[in-house]
């Protein structure tokens, strides 16, 4: 980040400032402006350390979480198929369904 001279606040708004944002209005249902970050003067800010507050100084607010879909099948292929369908379809990340075996680590044709 920065030196030690700087405050919790200043590096964070530093490395806001030096992040991408989404063209987007931030406002609550009533249209309350949203501040890209509240919390102590001293500490807690996305993008530092222990990144309570998450990894990204600029959060959502430069790039949405990732869509992830829940998706597997009968064959590799059939599931390849898919994946590719909710990619095409705007998906931005997956999440496959394996089976029962394989989910609590044994071998997938084990008979449990």
């Amino acid at each position: 980040m920065s030196s030690d001279t700087t405050s919790p606040r200043e590096q964070w708004e530093q490395a806001f400032n030096a992040s991408p944002t989404r063209d987007a209005e931030f406002t609550t249902l009533s249209g309350i402006p949203i501040d890209p970050v509240y919390g102590p003067e001293d500490g807690d800010f996305p993008g530092q350390y222990p990144y309570t507050r998450g990894p990204y100084a600029s959060m959502y607010r430069s790039r949405l979480w990732t869509m992830r879909m829940f998706a597997g099948f009968g064959t590799a292929e059939d599931t390849n198929w898919r994946f590719k369908e909710i990619i095409k379809a705007g998906g931005t990340g997956l999440s496959t369904a394996f089976d029962m075996p394989t989910l609590l680590g044994l071998d997938s044709d084990d008979p449990m």
